[in-house]
């Protein structure tokens, strides 16, 4: 089967990559920039896109049965917005897949996006405006709500980990997450890639809350735990000073805001791998 993966250079991306290939699929990776991946070298097509300029999408789907799609801004920028690459970037490629009659869209969106006061977090805001789109279409679809993954949570809490405190929101200790491995939910997507019509709210097997998961991770770097609470308006006055918004930061503090007061918790449960392990191989090494 033909597959286009977009995003296919990220680090979910990449994995899913990985496992369209194992499973001997035809595969057109579509990313700004091709990242080398010698086991990988001569079993996929690369097309270099910029999904805001509609132009570097064309023909990017022919002959294909599938589009997987993990594009998003992750980071800060100066340059783009959530809403100019989650959404319409996204339906920038799915107006080329609607186009090249292509059968199946896959959405890798993020779990809680249309809770309410999530249309004040652009970077859930723009993925929900993708998935009430896409399901006014008529092209079949299927939508993948992750919780957040296990590197995500080790590289957000490296830095507090090396000075020595962690910084979470007064009163919202308990809020928990089951966070996924990105390998078991990249299987996961191509697994139930050609299912129709479905939205999973994906997780992993282990839950703990945040205070839980700062313990873990300075306990496996062998250090002693100390947490700085600070009240949830802070975020929001951070978010909004003006240096931070100079450098395209405004967002992510929102979105970190968010994700540290709701719980994430997917009732889709993936995958084998210990959370808590990964965390005592991860700070093992650093």
């Amino acid at each position: 089967m033909k597959v286009v993966l977009a995003g296919a250079f990220g680090n979910l991306g990449a994995e899913i990559l990985k496992c369209l290939v194992e499973a001997g699929h035809d595969v057109v990776a579509a990313d700004l920039k091709e990242v080398e991946m010698p086991e990988l070298a001569g079993k996929y097509v690369f097309k270099a896109i910029d999904a805001t300029k509609p132009e570097t999408l064309a023909g990017l789907c022919k002959g294909a049965e599938v589009v997987i799609t993990t594009m998003g801004l992750t980071g800060a920028s100066t340059k783009f917005t959530a809403y100019d690459i989650d959404q319409k970037g996204n339906m920038n490629l799915y107006e080329e897949a609607k186009r090249a009659g292509v059968k199946k869209f896959n959405y890798v969106s993020v779990i809680s996006c249309d809770e309410p006061g999530a249309e004040e977090i652009p970077m859930l805001h723009a993925k929900y405006l993708v998935e009430q789109e896409i399901k006014k279409q008529p092209m079949d679809w299927v939508i993948y709500r992750p919780t957040g993954y296990f590197y995500d949570i080790a590289k957000v809490f490296r830095p507090y980990v090396e000075k020595g405190a962690m910084q979470l929101l007064k009163g919202y200790g308990g809020v928990k997450a089951n966070v996924v491995d990105c390998p078991d939910f990249a299987a996961f997507i191509v697994e139930h890639m050609n299912d129709t019509n479905v939205t999973f709210n994906v997780g992993g097997k282990e839950t703990y809350t945040y205070e839980e998961m700062a313990k873990l991770c300075f306990e496996a770097a062998n250090k002693p735990l100390k947490i700085k609470w600070a009240p949830i308006w802070m975020f929001g006055l951070l978010a909004n000073l003006p240096k931070i918004k100079k450098a395209g930061k405004h967002d992510i503090i929102l979105f970190s805001k968010w994700t540290l007061s709701h719980d994430l918790v997917g009732d889709t449960v993936v995958g084998d791998k210990s959370f808590k392990e990964y965390l005592f191989n991860y700070f093992g090494k650093a």
